[in-house]
Formats: C-alpha cells, structure tokens, sequence
C-alpha cells in the first residue's frame, strides 16, 4: 500500500477519467493503473463515488474488464450510463463493450491524434 493521501490517489483518478475521451471507455483496472495505482479498481470506483458533482467528471467512460456496465442490469444508473455511452457513439454488444474497438488504444490514439475524422 501507497503512503500516499487517499485524497491525493483521488485526485490522480478523477484527473484520468476527466481525460478519457468521448466515444472511448477504460476499465476500472486501467483507470488504476494510468493513475499510477495498479491493483486498485475498486478504489476507483469509490473515488468516483466520492467525486464532487461540480467536476462533471465523464463517470460514464469508465466500465469493467469484461466491457459490461457494472451497475444491476435494467437498473436507473445502469440505463443512465448506457444511454450516454450510447449516445457518444459506444455500441453494445449482448451488454458489451468491445474493449479492443473502445478500450484503452483507442483511448492512447485519440488523446494523442484528436477524434477520428469521417471523409
């Protein structure tokens, strides 16, 4: 365990999932670790629990390692979430994300090249 605040390892985490772009997801492990807290997928979900409304933080983005919304199945924040990983262009397969079509390369590529232009 890191000697590091716990609010500080939240601040590392909210910073992460601020930069994941639209249209790409991550995984609660790979938010981890970009965060520089391998191992630590659940204190991502509490730091984002834990994240203060004014931030808007794109809490949406961030699924598990399977591609599924973690939230129940039919569930209010699981529609929510949905919705809006929908509504960025995100589609679900059988409940899935496709993480290598989604996941974190796309993420890698689009934070360094900018969205992918349509001819």
């Amino acid at each position: 365990m890191t000697d590091t605040p716990r609010d500080e390892r939240y601040q590392r985490i909210w910073q992460v999932v601020a930069e994941i772009p639209e249209g790409c997801v991550l995984s609660y492990g790979e938010v981890a670790r970009l965060a520089g807290l391998p191992g630590r997928a659940r204190m991502v979900g509490q730091a984002l629990g834990r994240a203060p409304v004014r931030m808007d933080l794109p809490w949406h983005r961030v699924i598990n390692a399977q591609g599924r919304i973690s939230f129940k199945r039919g569930s209010r924040p699981y529609r929510k979430q949905r919705d809006l990983l929908e509504s960025e262009g995100v589609l679900f397969v059988d409940g899935s994300v496709d993480l290598d079509h989604y996941g974190p390369g796309q993420v890698l590529d689009r934070l360094l090249w900018g969205p992918i232009q349509s001819d």
